[in-house]
C-alpha cells in the first residue's frame, strides 16, 4: 500500500474512540519495581492456595471441588480470572480479550474431555460422542484475502502455479511420514521424545524447510502464519518440532485436491474462551480473590506462607496452608517463590515470551464485501504484520446482519529487535497508533472499515506465551529436568510437584494452549 493510502486510512480513522483496557500492567509491574512492602496486616488460612487464576489455576479449583476438598483460595492479579482466556464487551457486543476457539479434543486430553460433558457440551448419543451444535463453528470456518478476492480457507490457492502446488503436496508428504514416525499428542503430557522428534527440536523451523527444499512464497507465508498464530512468532525462530506438531498432532496437512481432506472441528463462542472460564470460575465464590499481587510463597516443613498485596484494601495479607499450586508464569514463579529451586531458575532462563495485542473493533452496520468467499468467522488478509480478525457475531442466528465487533490479533513476537522490542512496543505506542495501523492494514480488504467503526478497544499482553524454541536438551517443554525426573513418582511428574508446591502453567509445556494449561492444572489439584 502506498503511504499516501496509508496515511488517508489513517486521518478516516480519527473518529474512532477508544483505548487500552483488558490488563492493569502496572499491578504487575509492582513487583518488578518496588523494592519494600510492609508487614502482612492480617493472616488467614486455608488447607490450599493457588497463586495464578488463568485457564490452569481454575482448572486446578475445579480438581480440588472434585475431590470435595472445599478449603482453598484463589489469588488473582487481575479484577477477573481467566488469564489470556477472558472475556468482555463493547458496544454491548460479547467478545474474546484474547483465546478465542477449543479444537474438539482427542483421547489424549480426558480431562478436557469430562470438562466438555459436565459443562454440556458435548453428550454420548446411541454409543458415540455428540458435540452440541451451538458452539460448533458455524460455516464458513476460514477465509483469506489472497491476489484481490476471498479464497476459501487460509492456504493460498487462487491463481497459484503448479510449482507451488507440487511443495504443498511434499510438505503434506513430509507431515504425514513424521505422524507415522512418531506419536504427537495434545497435550504432550511429558511424553519422551521419539528420534524423528529429538532431530526436530533442536533445529528451527524454517532450517527445517530449507532442508527440505520447500522454499516457495505462499507456502512459507502459510506456515509463518500458522505459528505466528499459534506460538506468537514465526518458522525463524519456532523450533521445526514446533511447526510440525502444528498439523501432525491434529489432522495433518492436506494439499489442494487432497480427498481426505477436512476441517479441523472447533468450539467458539463471541466472547471466546471466556465461556468456558466464567463457568469455571463461577463455583468458586468468596474462594476467588481478585485484585490479589503475589509477593511471596515460601514452603517450610509444616506448611506454605503466601503473601499477597491486596488492592482494594491496600494492604498485605499472608495466607498459611498446609501446600500451595503456583499457576503462574514462570518468570514469575521464579520471582515469588522463596529460595527459589534450580530447576526453576533454569526454566525462567530458557523462557521466551511472545507480547501480543488484541484489539476489538466495534462496527454499527456489516462491512461492504469483496469478490469471492463469503464473510466467515475468521479472516486473514495475506502478507500482513496482522493475523486477521475473528467475527463476535458470526455464531449469531440473527437472520439480517447488523452490528458487530472484529477481534483483531497480532503478535509481536518477531518484531525487529525480537520480543523484548516487542514488549516495549507495546507499552510506548499511545492507542491510536495501533488504531491507525490496523485500519490501515484491515483496508486493503475492507475500504469501508473506518467509515463504519465507531470504538476500538485494544488489550496488551507483554508476556502472553511461552515460545516453542529449538532445544539441545532433547525434551519438549521446561519439566520435570531429567536429574530430577528419576526421583519422581509418575503421578508427581504429571502434577509437577516440588515439595509442598505444585506447579501449573502451560509455560510448563512450552506452548500455550487451554489444553496444556488446563491438564497440567487438574492434575495439579487431583
Amino acid at each position: 500500500m502506498p503511504l499516501w493510502a496509508c496515511s488517508a486510512a489513517a486521518d478516516s480513522a480519527a473518529h474512532i474512540t477508544g483505548g487500552f483496557t483488558g490488563n492493569d500492567h502496572a499491578r504487575g509491574h509492582q513487583l518488578r519495581d518496588r523494592k519494600t512492602w510492609p508487614t502482612p496486616a492480617v493472616t488467614h488460612r486455608a488447607h490450599t492456595v493457588i497463586v495464578g487464576g488463568g485457564v490452569a489455576g481454575l482448572a486446578a479449583a475445579r480438581a480440588l471441588r472434585l475431590r470435595e476438598q472445599d478449603d482453598f483460595v484463589l489469588l488473582e492479579l487481575e479484577d477477573r480470572a481467566g488469564g489470556n482466556a477472558r472475556g468482555g464487551t463493547v458496544g454491548g457486543i460479547a467478545c474474546p480479550l484474547g483465546a478465542h476457539y477449543l479444537p474438539l479434543p482427542s483421547d489424549d486430553a480426558p480431562e478436557v474431555q469430562d470438562l466438555l460433558e459436565e459443562l454440556g457440551l458435548r453428550q454420548r448419543v446411541a454409543g458415540r460422542w455428540q458435540y452440541d451444535e451451538r458452539h460448533l463453528c458455524h460455516s464458513p470456518q476460514e477465509r483469506l484475502f489472497f491476489n484481490g478476492a476471498w479464497q476459501d480457507g487460509l492456504l493460498p490457492v487462487h491463481g497459484v502455479g503448479e510449482a507451488t502446488l507440487a511443495q504443498y503436496r511434499r510438505f503434506a508428504v513430509l507431515v504425514e511420514q513424521a505422524r507415522q514416525a512418531a506419536k504427537w499428542t495434545i497435550p504432550t503430557r511429558n511424553r519422551p521424545l521419539d528420534t524423528v522428534q529429538r532431530a526436530l527440536v533442536a533445529i528451527t523451523f524454517i532450517a527445517y524447510l530449507d532442508q527440505n527444499g520447500l522454499d516457495d512464497p505462499q507456502l512459507r507465508w502459510y506456515l509463518d502464519y500458522c505459528c505466528r498464530d499459534d506460538y506468537g512468532t514465526g518458522i525463524a525462530t519456532v523450533s521445526a518440532w514446533a511447526g510440525i506438531h502444528y498439523f501432525a498432532s491434529r489432522h495433518g496437512f492436506h494439499a489442494p485436491g487432497a480427498e481426505t481432506a477436512e476441517r479441523e472441528g472447533l468450539l467458539t463462542w463471541p466472547e471466546g474462551n471466556a465461556w468456558l472460564t466464567r463457568r469455571l470460575a463461577a463455583p468458586l465464590g468468596d474462594r476467588l480473590r481478585t485484585g490479589s499481587v503475589v509477593l511471596r510463597v515460601a514452603q517450610g516443613r509444616h506448611g506454605v506462607e503466601v503473601d499477597a498485596f491486596n488492592t482494594a484494601k491496600q494492604r498485605v495479607e499472608r495466607w498459611q496452608a498446609q501446600q500451595a499450586i503456583v499457576a503462574l508464569p514462570i518468570f514469575i514463579a521464579a520471582r515469588v517463590v522463596e529460595g527459589v529451586p534450580d530447576f526453576l531458575r533454569q526454566a525462567a532462563q530458557r523462557v521466551v515470551y511472545a507480547p501480543w495485542l488484541v484489539a476489538n473493533i466495534h462496527l454499527r452496520e456489516p462491512l461492504r464485501d469483496r469478490p469471492g468467499a463469503a464473510p466467515s468467522w475468521d479472516n486473514v488478509v495475506y502478507g500482513t504484520q496482522g493475523l486477521g480478525y475473528v467475527d463476535a457475531m458470526h455464531q449469531s442466528l440473527h437472520p439480517v446482519p447488523g452490528a458487530t465487533v472484529l477481534t483483531h490479533y497480532r503478535a509481536l513476537g518477531d518484531v525487529p529487535g525480537g520480543p523484548a522490542a516487542g514488549r516495549r512496543q507495546l507499552l510506548a505506542q499511545p492507542w491510536t497508533y495501533w488504531r491507525d495501523t490496523i485500519v490501515a492494514e484491515l483496508a486493503a480488504a475492507h475500504p469501508d472499515l473506518a467509515a463504519k467503526a465507531t470504538r476500538m478497544e485494544l488489550t496488551r499482553y507483554g508476556h502472553a506465551m511461552a515460545i516453542p524454541l529449538p532445544s539441545n536438551h532433547g525434551q519438549i517443554g521446561l519439566w520435570p529436568p531429567q536429574n530430577l525426573r528419576k526421583q519422581l513418582s509418575k503421578q508427581k511428574q504429571l502434577a509437577l510437584a516440588y515439595g509442598r508446591l505444585r506447579f501449573a502453567h502451560s509455560d510448563w509445556a512450552g506452548y500455550s494452549i487451554f489444553e496444556e494449561a488446563f491438564t497440567l492444572g487438574h492434575w495439579a489439584g487431583a
